[in-house]
């Protein structure tokens, strides 16, 4: 299905998934928009060939003229991070709330909005167990809860707009900062494992993901309907700290933190980041999403009706982001 004449708007599409999904449709010979805001690191969409429009997604008519002839909107993204339980719901929920008043405005050429969710938003499993779409959502942060309510939001407007909702597990890859955090610690030869027992995840790279969310948007069946785009394996952190180690040529030294102390380096943080502009990046709420036993899902679903299949392996996605790590210099 490639074709110059069709339009693709993207939300957050200067964020590391969102610039991935972009590239993918500038492969695909879409005509890409990108919704920035004025603050917005343009870096990695410098040089393409794409037209920013930096109206944010509270400017209503910004929207609407930007929607205007598109044929998709991939709405990406989201606050993942914020000082306080409102930010969540500001960024996730009314956002998207602004999002899709304009698309129903502009609905005439829309084929497919395609909502980007998190598997926080389903909650986390239970080991050998991956939550599927079937599953009733538990959701135990206020992140995640904003993400179920950004969900429960679209579902309002399915009457109305051709919507698929895709829900990501942990995603890694090349320009992301928040699991490069572990690979740069194991560079430095340290491996902090969370908890005495090993905990079970799936895990994606960021093009097998936005593949997903292209094929859930192309699909003339996925139109109301939700999906977990993940990896096909379920991995532990034993098994990702081996991979890592062969694909630096390091050992690095296991150090297995006691929930209680994750708690209480959590707890440190977010009462320093009372005094600071922005918000701490393990809280509270994080210690309790990181001493989960496990965050797996089942995306079968997907295989089964996008004909989706995970096509980078642990390994090679391992080595092929830390190769772009060292080429930048993050370590």
């Amino acid at each position: 299905m490639e074709n110059s004449s069709l339009v693709a708007v993207v939300t957050g599409a200067n964020g590391f998934v969102g610039s991935h999904l972009v590239d993918l449709l500038l492969s695909k010979d879409f005509k890409v928009k990108c919704i920035t805001r004025k603050s917005s690191n343009l870096k990695w969409l410098s040089g393409k060939n794409v037209e920013i429009i930096d109206c944010g997604l509270f400017d209503k008519e910004g929207l609407k003229k930007a929607f205007k002839g598109a044929d998709y909107i991939f709405h990406v993204a989201g606050v993942v991070k914020s000082k306080e339980p409102e930010g969540y719901f500001k960024g996730n929920v009314e956002t998207t709330r602004t999002v899709l008043e304009a698309a129903f405005e502009a609905k005439e050429t829309i084929k497919r909005v395609l909502i980007v969710s998190s598997q926080t938003a389903c909650g986390p499993s239970e080991k050998g167990k991956p939550v599927n779409e079937e599953v009733v959502c538990r959701p135990i942060t206020t992140y995640a809860k904003s993400k179920l309510e950004e969900e429960r939001l679209a579902k309002t407007y399915m009457d109305r707009l051709p919507i698929t909702i895709c829900r990501a597990p942990a995603v890694y890859g090349e320009r992301d900062t928040e699991v490069f955090i572990f690979f740069q610690t194991f560079n430095r030869g340290l491996m902090t494992m969370v908890g005495m027992k090993d905990k079970e995840l799936s895990l994606i790279h960021v093009l097998d993901l936005v593949r997903g969310f292209y094929l859930a948007a192309i699909n003339e069946n996925s139109v109301c309907k939700t999906y977990f785009i993940s990896s096909e394996k379920l991995y532990n952190w034993n098994e990702i700290g081996k991979i890592t180690a062969k694909v630096l040529n390091k050992k690095a030294l296991k150090v297995k933190v006691p929930h209680f102390i994750v708690y209480t380096i959590a707890a440190i943080a977010q009462f320093f980041a009372m005094f600071s502009s922005k918000p701490a990046t393990l809280n509270l709420e994080k210690a309790r999403d990181l001493v989960q036993v496990a965050w797996t899902c089942d995306t079968s679903k997907a295989i089964k009706e996008l004909g989706y299949r995970q096509e980078i392996s642990v390994e090679e996605g391992i080595k092929r982001t830390c190769d772009w790590y060292k080429e930048m210099k993050w370590f």
